[in-house]
This record gives structure tokens, C-alpha cells and sequence, in this order.
């Protein structure tokens, strides 16, 4: 992916109104890369730098370039209200009026919401991974005891059987 990435920061080079870039996460990007959820390496994020979103596309650069140009341009938003729908609008005015410290708390609230989703999506995993730890032991135990049964002297005498008929005729 790193030559397609490449590529497509030579072509977006000096652009006006979008920026496609790279951070090292390891060094002095780790506080940027913290801020904005990144957890794994690679990962693309896009739009608004107060409110960037996972890229979730193609990792060639036709797949990269198809989307810069699709995406990568002014969004609605406060600082391009003009860009907005009558709707959008509203919400950002609404937000606009509220005061500094119950927006902060509003923020703060979803971002509780967002952490208690991962926080009950992770336990989930952890029981899914547990049960499923459980079911391979029992299907292999299942499998071991089958085979030192005999499932194989079976199956080498039936296909001895099948020889000795084929010899007959």
C-alpha cells in the first residue's frame, strides 16, 4: 500500500483545499495518531481534521484516487456552512448556541456512549473467543476418539474391499 500512498501524496502535492499526508504513529505522531482512535497500522482517516472518519476502501491507488477525488473537498461543516443543507445547518446552529461547557459535556457524553459500546463489544468478543475455544477442543476430542476407533482400519478396509471386487470382474 505505501507505493500506492506515495503516489497519490505526489499528485495531491500543493493542492489547494486537501491535504493527503503520513504520520508515524511510533514517533512524534503518536499524541495525533492517540487523538484521532488510531489503533492499527495502516490506517487511513479522512475529512474534517476536528472530526476525521476510517477510511474503509481499497488500498490500490486506483481505489485511493477514486475517493480522494470523490471526498477529499470542502464539507459541510462550521467553517463551510454554505455547503450545508437547510437541516445541517439547523444542527450546527443549534450546537453554535449552546454554551463551551455543555457542549464539552454533550461531546463527552457520546464519546461515553462510543467507549461503553467498546467496552461491551470487547467483552462479547472475549466470550465468543472462549466459546469457540471450547467447541474446537470438544469437535477435536470428538475427531481423535472417532479416528482411534477405528474410522481409518475402516476406511482402509473398505477400500480394500473395493479392490478385491475390482479384481473379480
Amino acid at each position: 500500500m505505501k507505493p500506492a500512498w506515495d503516489k497519490l501524496m505526489d499528485e495531491y502535492d500543493g493542492h489547494a483545499s486537501a491535504l493527503v499526508a503520513d504520520v508515524d504513529c511510533t514517533a512524534a505522531g503518536k499524541p495525533l495518531c492517540d487523538s484521532n482512535g488510531v489503533k492499527g497500522f495502516p490506517t487511513i482517516k479522512y475529512g474534517d481534521p476536528t472530526n476525521l472518519e476510517d477510511y474503509k476502501g481499497g488500498r490500490d491507488f486506483d481505489s485511493l484516487k477514486k475517493f480522494a477525488e470523490e471526498n477529499l473537498k470542502p464539507s459541510c461543516g462550521p467553517a463551510n456552512i454554505d455547503l450545508c443543507d437547510d437541516a445541517k445547518k439547523a444542527e450546527i446552529e443549534g450546537y453554535q448556541k449552546m454554551s463551551t461547557a455543555d457542549l464539552k459535556k454533550s461531546i463527552e457524553e457520546d464519546e461515553d456512549k462510543i467507549s461503553e459500546a467498546e467496552k461491551v463489544f470487547k467483552t462479547e468478543l472475549e466470550k465468543l473467543q472462549a466459546k469457540y475455544k471450547e467447541l474446537m477442543a470438544e469437535k477435536e476430542a470428538v475427531e481423535k476418539a472417532v479416528k482411534e476407533a477405528g474410522l481409518g482400519i475402516k476406511k482402509a478396509v473398505l477400500a480394500n474391499a473395493k479392490k478385491d471386487a475390482n479384481d473379480e470382474l
